[in-house]
């Protein structure tokens, strides 16, 4: 095993680091030559069910950009087709479910998720990362339930959730099954990646920002204070992040974890004004990655400087990179994190 660079794992429980450590949601993928040349031969299932491309692709950021983690490559859809969930990616339309979610018998109908033999190729890609590949840490990831929810009821993306802010209120004995269903699978899933070596791990809400403070408390927070109770007991670094979502970040902060990810709608100095004193984890807009460098060089440094008030920063976009980004731009972003918060 390589060297380990530990300095991610360190901000993220709090302690004192040398500098702030950086790395980029979606950093492996879309905007990388290399991985566009696989993507005209392979599908991003097909990617992730070898283990040794899949690997090599959520090693190449790190090599490329000097980052201090790294993280799995794969889809938050994953687990889905092991507990009777037919979804399937559809160029330019993202994750389209044949059998949504309609009644209480068909959240009954959800089987469960057996890791080591529904998704071995996930295991097997973070060995070979954590055995023989990276010198960073890797952080495992799934989709927190309310929105693999969305997906489930919607039959695909949507963008105001009608009909599954429907479901809650109008069905909400079936609403809290399919939260149980779906933290089962969360938390064993999330178990077997770290086994296999994931040493901190995410979970993305990325629709969650639809809810009201209110709904969040009654339809969604015990099962996240669930998952991450559970979760506590593996013993590494976790971390929340969700889109649009600032209204909730202090309702993050009352969980049992470790890094709230905040998008750029909430600065970090007022994340802190409003009493969240854990590790922060954010948050460049990331259509910044398109302005010129003295742009994004201020907005960084402005992030940094915010962030090294207190130890626990972790710097990142406040949402994933997307395809039209330069990567020698986020080349260039991480060296300047890593030299500015040296100082």
């Amino acid at each position: 095993m390589k060297q380990m660079n530990d300095t991610f794992l360190r901000a993220a429980r709090g302690e004192k680091t040398d500098y702030t450590p950086v790395w980029y949601m979606r950093q492996a993928g879309r905007s990388q030559p290399e991985y566009r040349k696989i993507k005209e031969k392979y599908s991003l299932f097909e990617i992730t069910h070898q283990p040794e491309l899949c690997a090599y692709v959520t090693r190449l950021p790190v090599e490329q950009y000097d980052v201090d983690a790294a993280i799995l490559y794969k889809d938050i859809m994953s687990p889905l087709p092991s507990i009777g969930v037919d979804v399937e990616i559809k160029s330019g339309i993202g994750p389209v479910i044949d059998n949504p979610i309609r009644t209480t018998a068909d959240v009954e109908k959800l089987g469960e998720i057996d890791p080591e033999n529904d998704v071995p190729y996930v295991l097997d890609t973070i060995k070979l990362l954590t055995v023989e590949q990276l010198s960073v840490p890797l952080i495992g990831f799934a989709g927190a339930p309310f929105t693999m929810a969305s997906y489930m009821i919607e039959g695909g993306p949507s963008k105001n959730y009608n009909k599954t802010k429907a479901f809650m209120y109008a069905e909400p004995q079936a609403w809290f099954a399919l939260m149980d269903k779906l933290a089962a699978m969360t938390v064993t899933y999330a178990k077997a990646q770290i086994k296999a070596g994931a040493s901190a791990f995410q979970i993305f809400d990325s629709w969650v920002g639809a809810l009201n403070i209110q709904d969040y408390r009654t339809f969604i927070k015990p099962v996240m204070e669930k998952i991450f109770t559970e979760l506590k007991e593996e013993n590494v670094p976790l971390i929340m992040f969700g889109v649009g979502a600032s209204h909730l970040a202090n309702e993050w902060h009352d969980l049992p974890l470790d890094v709230v990810g905040l998008d750029w709608r909430l600065p970090i100095k007022e994340a802190r004004e409003r009493g969240i004193s854990k590790t922060v984890m954010g948050n460049l807009d990331p259509a910044i990655l398109l302005a010129p460098w003295e742009v994004i060089e201020e907005r960084a440094r402005e992030i940094l400087d915010q962030g090294m008030e207190l130890p626990s920063h972790i710097f990142n976009l406040g949402h994933g990179v997307f395809p039209q980004v330069n990567p020698d731009t986020l080349k260039r972003l991480a060296a300047f994190v890593h030299e500015y918060s040296a100082r």
